[in-house]
C-alpha cells in the first residue's frame, strides 16, 4: 500500500496529537496522517502521583482514537525506515507513505539493557519505577518496613529530569506517616554533582533535602543491578555529568568528599571491581532512556542518536520539509510536556507559513520548559526556564487562578495546579490543538 499526505506525523504522544490537532484546527483542508500503533494514550505527568497513591492510574489513560482529530487519518502501524530524499517512510508492516511535510514526534524509549541486570529486576519485588509501572511503585512504598530506600537516575537524558526526586520527597512523607521513617535512610544517587538547572529552584530543593535528611550521592552512574542481593552498582565519575534538569552545583567545591558519600549513617558502600555498591531494601529509579531505534539508525539522527533539529525553528538541520517535536529532539533543554506546549505552535506556524509562502514564520522556540517539582503531599515548586537556564515563569500561566507570585518556593496552590489544573489543560486544551 502507498499513500500520500500533505503532512505526516509520526507519533501519537503529546507532541504528535497536539501538532495534528492544531494543524487541523488552523487549516481544516489539510490532508494529515498520524502514524502510531498504540491503542491508548497516557497522561504520564500524573504517574508520579499514582506512585504515591494520590491519583487514579485509570484516569491517566484514554483511547487513542478518541483523541485523533476529526479528518486526521490514524495509521495504526510502526514507522521503520526513512527515505528523506524521496519524501518517503516505510512502516514495519511493509507499507509506504509519502509526504510534503513530515513531523517526527515518537518520543523516546525505555532502554533497560543499558544497565546490566535491570531488565530482570525492573518492576519486580522491591525495585520500582513511575516511568514504567507506577502502581507497582505504590505497592513497594506501602509495603516498605524500613532500611535503605534508594532513589536513583541514569546518566542518559530522561523525561523530566526532576521526576526522580518527586517520588522521593513523597516517599519520605509516606514513611513518616506509617512510622518507619526513623528507621529508614533515604539515598539519592545521581551521575552529576548538581541538583537542578535553575539556581533559584536549586536553593529551595536543597532546603527540602536538608529538612528531610536525605543523603545525596553525586557522581554515581548506575551500571548494574543485582536483584538477588539487592545491590545497585555504580561507577564513580571523575567529572560532572549533566543531565537535563539536573545541572546546578550543590556544594561550593567541585570535588565531592567520597568518604562522606560512601559512609553516611548506616549506609555502607561496597567496593568491588572498581565499582561502588549500595545495598537497598527498596529502589525507585528512572531507567535509562534513548531515542527509538528507527530514529537512532536513520539519516535524521545526530551522532548521539537524537533527532537533529534547529533549536529555534525545530526544522531538521538537513531536510527542510522535516520538523521535530518533543522528547526525541536533541535540544539543550529539559524533555517535558511543557516544552512540547511551546514547541508545537512554532512547528505548526512554520509548516503553515511554508505552505503559503515557501518561507519559515518568524515565531521561534526559546527553549522554554518547566518541571513541576512535588516536594510533598500538598506542596510543589514550579521550575520554569529556557535555554539560558534562568528562572523565567510563563506570564500566561501566571494569569491562572491560584497561581502565586514566586513559584520557586513550595506552596499548596502549586500542588492544586499539578493535580487538577494541568490535567484539565492537557485533555481539554493541548490535546485539542488549542495554544495554551
Amino acid at each position: 500500500m502507498s499513500k500520500h499526505f500533505q503532512v505526516l506525523v509520526i507519533g501519537g504522544g503529546t507532541a504528535g496529537i497536539m501538532v495534528a490537532s492544531m494543524l487541523k484546527r488552523k487549516k481544516t483542508s489539510l490532508k494529515i496522517g498520524l502514524l502510531d500503533p498504540a491503542k491508548k494514550h497516557y497522561y504520564q505527568p500524573a504517574w508520579t502521583l499514582v506512585g504515591a497513591n494520590t491519583y487514579d492510574f485509570e484516569k491517566t489513560a484514554k483511547p487513542m482514537d478518541s483523541l485523533i482529530p476529526k479528518g486526521v487519518e490514524h495509521i495504526k502501524e510502526f514507522a521503520e525506515k526513512f527515505e528523506p530524499e524521496n519524501n518517503k517512510i516505510f512502516s514495519k508492516e511493509g507499507n509506504e507513505f509519502t509526504y510534503d511535510y513530515l513531523v517526527v514526534a515518537p518520543g523516546l524509549k525505555i532502554a533497560l539493557d543499558l544497565v546490566e541486570g535491570l531488565s530482570e529486576a525492573m518492576d519486580k519485588g522491591v525495585v520500582c519505577s513511575n516511568y514504567t509501572n507506577p502502581n507497582h511503585t505504590w505497592d513497594v512504598l506501602k509495603n516498605f518496613k524500613g532500611g535503605t530506600a534508594l532513589f536513583t537516575q541514569p546518566s542518559t537524558p530522561i523525561k523530566c529530569g526532576g521526576a526522580p526526586q518527586k517520588i522521593m520527597y513523597l516517599a519520605d512523607e509516606h514513611f513518616t506517616k506509617i512510622g518507619v521513617r526513623d528507621k529508614t535512610n533515604i539515598v539519592f544517587a545521581m551521575p552529576g554533582n548538581v541538583i537542578f538547572a535553575v539556581k533559584k529552584v536549586a536553593k529551595t530543593l536543597m532546603e527540602v533535602i536538608d529538612r528531610k535528611d536525605i543523603n545525596v550521592r553525586f557522581y554515581h552512574k548506575l551500571v548494574k543491578v543485582d536483584a538477588k542481593e539487592q545491590i545497585a552498582w555504580y561507577e564513580i565519575l571523575k567529572e560532572n555529568s549533566e543531565n537535563d534538569c539536573v545541572v546546578i552545583k550543590s556544594n561550593n567545591s567541585d570535588v565531592v568528599d567520597k568518604e562522606i558519600q560512601h559512609n553516611y549513617k548506616d549506609v555502607k558502600a561496597i567496593e568491588k571491581d572498581g565499582l561502588v555498591g549500595i545495598h537497598y531494601d527498596m529502589m525507585h529509579l528512572a531507567p535509562p532512556q534513548q531515542s527509538p531505534d528507527f530514529i537512532r539508525n536513520s539519516p535524521l539522527a545526530t551522532e548521539s542518536g537524537w533527532l537533529s533539529v534547529d533549536s529555534r525553528t525545530m526544522q531538521h538541520k538537513k531536510y527542510s520539509n522535516i520538523f521535530g517535536v518533543g522528547d526525541v529532539c536533541e535540544l539543550p533543554t529539559a524533555k517535558t510536556g511543557a516544552a512540547i506546549r511551546k514547541q508545537v505552535p512554532v512547528v505548526v506556524g512554520n509548516i503553515l507559513h511554508l505552505l503559503s509562502t515557501s518561507k519559515l514564520a518568524n515565531k521561534t522556540y526559546d527553549g522554554y520548559s518547566s518541571c513541576p517539582l512535588i516536594t510533598g503531599y500538598g506542596k510543589m515548586v514550579l521550575a520554569e526556564f529556557d535555554y539560558s537556564k534562568e528562572f523565567k515563569p510563563d506570564p500566561k500561566l501566571k494569569e491562572f487562578p491560584l497561581m502565586i507570585s514566586d513559584s520557586s518556593k513550595e506552596h499548596w496552590r502549586l500542588w492544586i495546579l499539578k493535580k487538577y489544573l494541568l490535567p484539565y489543560l492537557y485533555w481539554n486544551k493541548m490535546m485539542k490543538g488549542i495554544e495554551v
